[in-house]
Order: structure tokens, then sequence, then C-alpha cells
């Protein structure tokens, strides 16, 4: 796997889950900035966080660089219930945290993006929005609003700006922890993917530092699944 290298990199929502393990997977030879809420997992990594509520404010700049090369949008919500139990705020909720919070932060550094040689952009969906799966509406309706947002971006950027987007199934993440939080449940969910397991937080961290990549620097506009085979296969 070719890794970015002396990039400047901005994840929003780098310290848990996939952001986390993003960040320390780049942070010894890229210049990183997290921007989140928390930042005690970040101590030990040599990066410059950004204190950051997605959902809330509008994100600070002071301490970013002039120019950027990767921008990475990490938070997200799994509401999984009966549309018949899901409020008209939840939807409205779940959509700021997934659409708006993206838009709202890649407006605020689009110009430091244009400003790179070669930027890459990547977002999260969910393989929930190509593949239809009970009580996933409020999710995949934000996320569905995610991948359109990838596509019209894609075009409108190039060749400037790459921008994709990575459509996990469950991963072992803080975010999922209430359906992974024993044994059995981790074995259920894992049975039902054809590689028997759910994903890990690692796994997706590796993906999209290829699509922050030069390695990848040909592919763009994509929606690219690492799902365990739930999304294609019947097994």
């Amino acid at each position: 796997m070719n890794m970015p290298n002396n990039k400047k990199i901005l994840i929003i929502g780098g310290s848990s889950g996939i952001g986390l393990a993003l960040t320390r997977l780049l942070s010894s030879t890229n210049s990183v900035f997290v921007a989140s809420r928390m930042a005690t997992a970040l101590a030990s990594l040599s990066i410059t966080h950004i204190p950051f509520n997605a959902s809330m404010e509008e994100l600070p700049t002071e301490s970013l660089p002039e120019y950027l090369d990767g921008f990475v949008y990490c938070p997200g919500s799994i509401n999984l219930r009966p549309f018949k139990g899901l409020t008209n705020q939840t939807f409205e909720d779940d959509f700021n945290i997934n659409v708006m919070g993206a838009i709202k932060s890649l407006k605020t550094v689009l110009d430091r993006l244009q400003s790179s040689s070669q930027a890459s952009v990547v977002f999260f969906s969910t393989v929930a929005v190509q593949t239809g799966m009970p009580f996933h509406s409020s999710v995949a309706a934000s996320k569905g609003a995610i991948e359109g947002l990838t596509r019209a971006l894609a075009a409108e950027f190039a060749p400037k700006i790459r921008v994709n987007a990575i459509a996990p199934s469950l991963v072992n993440t803080p975010l999922a922890e209430k359906f992974l939080n024993n044994e059995s449940k981790i074995e259920k969910a894992g049975e039902r993917h054809p590689l028997k397991r759910v994903g890990n937080s690692e796994e997706v961290a590796q993906l999209t530092a290829f699509l922050l990549s030069e390695a990848s620097s040909w592919i763009t506009g994509s929606i690219i699944k690492i799902d365990g085979g739930i999304g294609s296969l019947k097994v």
C-alpha cells in the first residue's frame, strides 16, 4: 500500500474510530490536522488538534496551513430503528451531521484544497445506500445524499480535486458499540457477511489512505465498498 507522504491533511473527526485509525496511520509521515471535540486519544501523536463540533460550529481555520492536500470527513450517526419509530427530528439531525457538517466544513477549506497541486477529498457513506436494508431509512437517506454530493463535486472539481466516498458495512468502532458490545452480537453480525466477520477501523483507514495518496490519482467520483461482501454477494 502506497501511503501519502509529506502531505497536509485535514481529518474532521479524527479522534475516534476510523478517523483515529487514519490519524495514527498518517501522522508519522504527513502534517495531519484533526478537528474534533475530543483530543485525549491524540496525545501521543504528532498532529495539530483543532477543537470542533461538526454539528454545531463553524470550522476554525487559524491553525490550518495555506493549502491542504487532503480532506476527510468522518463524523456520522447510526440510528437503526423502524421507520415508524424515527421522528422527523431524527432524520434532520442525521442529515445535519452526515451531510451538512460535511458541506460546511468543506466549504470552509475549499480555497486551501484548490491551492494544492493535487488534492483529494474522502467522504463516508454506507453499504445500506446501494443495498436496501430494514431499519436503515435515516442513515441511508443522509448517506445517499453524500453519494450524490461525491459524484457532483468530483465532476465540478476535476481535474484539480479528486472526490471519492467509502461505503462500509458494520465496522467495530465506538459509533457501532451498541450493536457490537458483546461477543455474541459481534459473532451474529459477522455471520451476516460472506466473509463471516465485521470490519475494523484499520482496514477502512488503509483504504482511506490509499484514496489520499497519489497511487489513486486516476480515481474520482467513485463509491468504494468495503463491506465483507454483504453488498454484492448472496452465499
